[in-house]
Order: C-alpha cells, then structure tokens, then sequence
C-alpha cells in the first residue's frame, strides 16, 4: 500500500478533483461546518496538517532505509 501512495502523482489528483465539482465541495464543506461547527475546523485542520506531516516523515524515513540498504 506504501507503494501505492508513494506512486500517487499531481495528476491523479486532478483526475479525482475533476470528479468532484464545486457543488459538490460546497456542500461537503457545509456538512462538515454543521457537524463540527466553525471553532472545531481549524482544530481539525491543524491535525490533519501533524498527520500528514508524520506520514511524509515516515514514508522519507523509510525510502533512506532503501537507499542505504543497496
């Protein structure tokens, strides 16, 4: 799965955002404002942005592994 994600490229993120339309971002945004409210957001942000983060850290630790190991 590692591989998977370390193989996703900008333009499969195109692909996928192509799919979802403004409409549609527009009530996924107003959904989440109503389930956590607008003071809840930005705390849920600043974890999303620590996970990503990890992940990216992990996934470079683990490609230095590789190299070192060849």
């Amino acid at each position: 799965m590692l591989i998977l994600l370390s193989n996703f490229k900008a333009m499969d993120l195109n692909i996928i955002l192509g799919i979802i339309g403004p409409n549609q971002i527009i009530i996924i945004l107003v959904i989440v404002v109503l389930l956590f409210g607008a003071k809840k957001i930005p705390e849920l942000m600043k974890g999303v942005g620590k996970g990503i983060k990890e992940f990216k850290d992990a996934t470079n630790k683990d490609e230095e592994k590789k190299e070192d190991n060849k």
